[in-house]
């Protein structure tokens, strides 16, 4: 029951959506008139990930939002600096009592949800957490130990039979001041300090939380339940494709959950899509709560031993990685579809993660801020956990050897080489059996396919055996330590 006249700030962060938005609820519920709050924050939007991509997905996604506001007679307040400052005076000026808000893992949110908690209380204005961008808040999976787990596996376990909250109705109405300061308006990408997206806007999503939660229904109707058998297959169109939503919250991690639920309980479901898929949105949770548990994991090694990896310095090979130009196609195909369309699919970021820490020996994390600074669905959770993962410096209990063979990769996935020519289009003409290994085709054959390699397409810039026999000797070469 809200108080009469009271006010409240709803403050949107990566949860710019309407659908299952606890904290949202939580304010209508409590207070008389609630003004919804977005603040443009340079140290995200500039700092060491920032991406034009998701800031492109970013500034729709809010001018969407605004626009589901105003349709139930609400608006939506953007203000720009740093959120402790932007926060209160909004606050102070509107007579609010209370700051509501979906929690955030990260490092630096927790550091900055503190500052803002000092900076309103001192106030006597009250900042309350509550769930939304995850399906299990940080801490309240623990072992029988009270410990958080640093395995994968026993987390699925308890993640597995954890109560999960029910899933929230959108609000019919959200109720604003009739006298408020201006709401400001959206920004241009140029305000924020980009040019425009690095991809090409038509390989770009829609962003907003209408296109989100079609993508959710087309999903859920259509490609969950062949999840499990499609999702490595590069070439087709496997994946929900709903990373960015995810990170910005425009659909709710919970209610997605429900609905893999929901196709399991149908009699018509086929396979093991969507277990499968649960089990991709519990490896979200888990890097997660690995980040809040163990921050030192978001600039360094999970296993600071492994900090002591000989890396190279080779700004050569390191080019010709982001620009897909080693020699082998399925780690070019995958970075160029990366620049192209600002995503890849997971299997294609296994394989190029492996190659750059593994095969070329170059630090992981010029590969996490690459792809940071290009995926429209870069989360700093599970990019790092992901390349932490690929470099075998995050939470794996032996994983050191694990070293993709690039080819042997896109012959099992991608068989056909339809994906290799999708993206290198100097292999269009070259048959399957040569798409992934073409320095290996007859010189007439290569005539034939208009594809010369060292002229058309550059040979391998590396031997990969050699090279895995050399990153298996730079990390024993740390094993002592370790032990």
């Amino acid at each position: 029951m809200s108080a009469a006249g009271s006010r409240a700030i709803a403050w949107f962060r990566r949860d710019l959506r309407l659908h299952d938005h606890p904290a949202l609820t939580a304010a209508l519920a409590a207070t008389d008139e609630v003004l919804p709050l977005f603040v443009f924050d340079d140290v995200l939007l500039r700092g060491r990930f920032a991406s034009a991509n998701r800031a492109w997905f970013l500034l729709g996604s809010l001018a969407g939002l605004r626009g589901d506001l105003r349709a139930r007679d609400g608006d939506l307040w953007l203000r720009r600096g740093r959120p402790a400052e932007a926060v209160s005076a909004l606050a102070s000026e509107v007579g609010a009592e209370a700051v509501y808000a979906s929690g955030d893992a990260g490092p630096y949110a927790r550091q900055r949800d503190e500052e803002v908690a000092t900076v309103l209380a001192a106030r006597g204005i009250r900042f309350q957490v509550l769930p939304g961008t995850l399906i299990a808040e940080p801490g309240s999976i623990l072992s029988a130990a009270g410990r958080p787990y640093s395995v994968f596996t026993p987390f699925r376990r308890a993640w597995d039979v954890m109560p999960c909250r029910a899933v929230l109705q959108a609000p019919e109405r959200v109720r604003v001041p009739v006298a408020a300061p201006d709401p400001g308006s959206v920004p241009s990408l140029a305000d924020l300090g980009f040019a425009g997206p690095t991809a090409s806007p038509d390989l770009l999503p829609e962003p907003g939380e209408a296109a989100a939660r079609s993508r959710l229904d087309r999903w859920a109707s259509t490609g969950l339940s062949r999840y499990a058998e499609r999702r490595n297959l590069m070439a087709l169109d496997g994946t929900s494709r709903l990373g960015q939503d995810l990170h910005l919250g425009l659909v709710s991690p919970t209610e997605v959950l429900e609905r893999c639920d929901q196709v399991l309980e149908r009699r018509d479901a086929l396979g093991d899509g969507p277990r499968v898929y649960a089990s991709e949105l519990c490896w979200r949770d888990f890097y997660a709560h690995v980040l809040w548990h163990w921050p030192h994991a978001a600039r360094g090694s999970f296993r600071p031993v492994y900090d002591a990896v000989p890396w190279r310095e080779d700004s050569e090979a390191f080019a010709a990685w982001t620009d897909g130009r080693t020699g082998y196609p399925v780690v070019d195909a995958a970075m160029r579809q990366l620049r192209a369309a600002g995503w890849m699919p997971n299997r294609a970021r296994m394989i190029v993660a492996s190659f750059l820490a593994k095969d070329l020996l170059i630090d992981w994390r010029l590969g996490e801020a690459h792809f940071m600074a290009h995926l429209v669905d870069g989360d700093l959770a599970s990019n790092n956990g992901g390349w932490q993962w690929a470099a075998s410096t995050g939470t794996d209990a032996q994983p050191y050897f694990r070293i993709f063979n690039p080819v042997a990769q896109g012959e099992r996935f991608d068989p056909d080489g339809d994906y290799v020519r999708r993206w290198v289009p100097e292999l269009a003409r070259v048959p399957a059996p040569y798409a992934h290994a073409p320095w290996t085709m007859p010189p007439e054959a290569q005539r034939q396919a208009g594809c010369i390699i060292g002229q058309d397409y550059p040979p391998p810039i590396v031997d990969h055996a050699a090279a895995r026999e050399r990153a298996l000797f730079a990390y024993r070469s740390i094993r002592p330590a370790s032990s």
